[in-house]
């Protein structure tokens, strides 16, 4: 081993550095860290990518015995190109000029006659990996918070700064483009297993002395393997191609997502050639950056991280969640909140009802947890508790029983006196308003809403939901909390329905009213996912439960209500509940819906005809849904139209391509 001596750093930066600090150790191996000026996180613009172009022309100047690239800060590496910089690009040649420019940057990394090493710990996306793709050798920590990954398609683009060319060389054309297509962002030892990077160490403290040792071994990633090329090849090409299309055809429609078809495209028609490969996806990704679709794709982006910036409120932490009610909905919130690493105490009257929760629960972690051992521990953490002993441990407390008003009260009135004097008491009403709900508490400030949704496992949502009288210091203590089981927390003030449900009434209302004149539910289906919905509103009624849907739509209420309530009540009196029971519209196997065989193929007029017949349907159906998020925003019902947005978007699936429902109405305007 090394002695501590030869760590020793001597500071040779650079003068004018703003993002990046280089200095030469005892050894002769030079640092560079980046650590982007008056940020947080490391990401990748115009300004760092010129001072990395300067600091490499010195480095070839005087040639050190090895670079080490590394990150000053402790959010991780690069997580990746600085988003805010796309929105000034206008046109597609501009973008393909700047594009170019950084590939240059990393071309004469790629090309230094020493050598490179990436050594990453937390995230490494987008452009941040693109630029480890370029040295010589990855290593990466094993911490809980490292990415390694090329998440650009997300995005509505591509990776343009080589990154569709190294990585398909690195790995091959089919686990390459897997990644790149799925944007997948992978823990490191999973990275290594598909040979994205080359290096695990267990520990941040490990980092420093395994790239030292990889400059001082002169390690390098030993290239592809014979099999690896193969799938590179032309022939394999053809047919990989033909396969990622029709994959990517059932989850991306091409009309709305082109990104994806781009890719293989170019990988397709490119790969022979890497030069030409490089200039293609320079030219694709400005073609794209200044699509409709990225723009849409990318404000969604930015809605994200606005939503995640509320869930890291204050300095309230929760160690321990008491759930009431061991149903569908309860039992997998005490699920999700125990696998994010909480105590969980979960309460019903029996312990028969809780039995099946804990079922779903087991599932749920062998199918999340790295390995047996965590997916045992993450079970210990969710404990049956039919006493009801865990509300006075507990630092959040969940009440998800039923649907009605004065049994939730009852409940109420007995927890109140066992709480914590901190704890957080939040129903997970679908509708039902807070000040209803709260009134029956010597201290009905104290309540809140956290509305999750089904599936809570999937669904990235939870409205925190507040009256007029509730407690600001509550509020806050829900979006931390939400934050802290990785969810998004929508502040909503309490009203029928609240925003997501509100929405989503109006919305199958219709449907119900277009499938009682006798339109097929699997048309009405195809014409929302023809707008851009990930599933049509028959379907969504049926996943997330007829009882729930009655419940919302009667609270909700609105004109026209009594047929489609009618025909709901028929259905759930008959045991007829949609998936969870098996059957409701659609009759459901394996969790999928059953649907009526579609026609057989059609020829091009056929295909016009249908296609003009789903966008006048789909016109009919989406009215009354962007109607009511007008209603929304007139009613204050959220802080302001980009959270109206972020919450139709997370909470239903809006087409995210369209950027958002309020954002999308703007777009009809102009």
């Amino acid at each position: 081993m090394l002695g501590a001596a030869q760590h020793t750093q001597t500071d040779h930066s650079l003068p004018g550095l703003k993002h990046w600090k280089l200095s030469v150790d005892a050894e002769g191996i030079a640092w560079l860290l980046m650590d982007r000026a008056d940020e947080r996180v490391n990401t990748l613009g115009e300004e760092p990518l010129a001072e990395l172009d300067q600091v490499l022309d010195h480095l070839i100047e005087n040639p050190p015995a090895g670079l080490i690239i590394r990150s000053a800060k402790e959010a991780g590496f690069i997580a990746g190109a600085d988003i805010r910089e796309f929105e000034k690009f206008t046109d597609a040649k501009s973008v393909t000029e700047k594009v170019l420019q950084g590939q240059a940057v990393f071309h004469k990394l790629e090309a230094l006659p020493f050598t490179t090493v990436a050594a990453v710990d937390g995230h490494c996306l987008g452009g941040g990996y693109e630029l480890a793709l370029a040295c010589n050798y990855i290593v990466a920590t094993d911490a809980d918070d490292t990415r390694i990954g090329l998440p650009e398609v997300q995005l509505g683009i591509l990776p343009g700064l080589g990154g569709t060319v190294r990585l398909t060389e690195r790995v091959g054309g089919l686990k390459g483009m897997t990644a790149i297509l799925t944007g997948k962002m992978h823990r490191a030892r999973q990275a290594r297993g598909l040979g994205m990077i080359d290096e695990v160490v267990g520990a941040h403290a490990n980092l420093k002395w395994a790239a030292r040792r990889a400059v001082i071994k002169n390690r390098k990633f030993k290239g592809a393997s014979f099999a690896t090329k193969i799938t590179n090849s032309g022939p394999a090409r053809n047919v990989l191609a033909s396969q990622m299309i029709s994959k990517t055809k059932k989850k991306a429609n091409p009309d709305h997502y082109p990104g994806p078809y781009k890719i293989i495209d170019l990988w397709k028609e490119h790969r022979d050639d890497r030069t030409a490969m490089f200039e293609a996806e320079a030219t694709q990704i400005g073609d794209l950056m200044v699509s409709d679709e990225a723009r849409g794709l990318q404000r969604v982006f930015h809605l994200m991280e606005r939503l995640k910036g509320l869930g890291k409120s204050g300095d309230f932490k929760c160690r321990r969640v008491h759930v009431v009610g061991a149903g569908v909905m309860g039992g997998d919130i005490a699920a999700w909140c125990a696998l994010r690493g909480m105590e969980v105490t979960l309460q019903d009257r029996e312990m028969k009802y809780i039995e099946p929760a804990l079922a779903r629960a087991k599932k749920l972690f062998r199918k999340k947890a790295r390995s047996k051992h965590e997916s045992s521990a993450t079970l210990a953490r969710l404990i049956p508790d039919v006493e009801g002993a865990g509300v006075a441990r507990a630092d959040v407390i969940i009440e998800a029983i039923f649907e009605n008003k004065e049994a939730k009260q009852e409940l109420y009135r007995s927890i109140e006196p066992k709480m914590r004097e901190h704890a957080v008491l939040a129903t997970n009403t679908s509708a039902i308003p807070l000040e209803e709900l709260s009134s029956v508490l010597s201290d009905p400030t104290r309540l809140i809403g956290l509305h999750f949704f089904n599936p809570v496992a999937k669904m990235p949502l939870v409205e925190v939901v507040y009256a007029a009288n509730s407690s600001k210091e509550m509020i806050e203590r829900g979006s931390a909390f939400c934050g802290q089981i990785s969810r998004f927390p929508l502040p909503v003030k309490s009203s029928p329905g609240f925003l997501v449900n509100r929405v989503l009434a109006a919305y199958m209302l219709e449907a119900m009213n277009i499938f009682d004149e006798g339109v097929s539910k699997e048309d009405i289906d195809a014409a929302a996912t023809h707008f851009g919905m990930p599933m049509g509103p028959i379907e969504l009624a049926d996943t997330v439960g007829l009882d729930i849907c009655k419940s919302v739509v009667t609270t909700v209420g609105g004109k026209d209500v009594s047929k489609a309530v009618d025909r709901l009540t028929e259905m759930v009196e008959a045991g007829n509940l949609g998936k969870k029971s098996g059957n409701g519209f659609y009759r459901w196997v394996n969790d999928k819906p059953v649907r009526d065989a579609a026609n057989a193929e059609e020829s091009e007029t056929e295909q016009a005809a249908t296609k003009a017949k789903l966008d006048k349907l789909a016109e009919r159906l989406m009215k009354p849904f962007l109607d009511e998020c007008k209603a929304c925003s007139a009613d204050g019902i959220v802080e302001d139209d980009d959270l109206l947005d972020a919450g139709i978007i997370f909470g239903t699936g809006f087409a995210p391509f369209r950027g958002g429902p309020m954002h999308y109405l703007k777009t009809l305007q102009s």
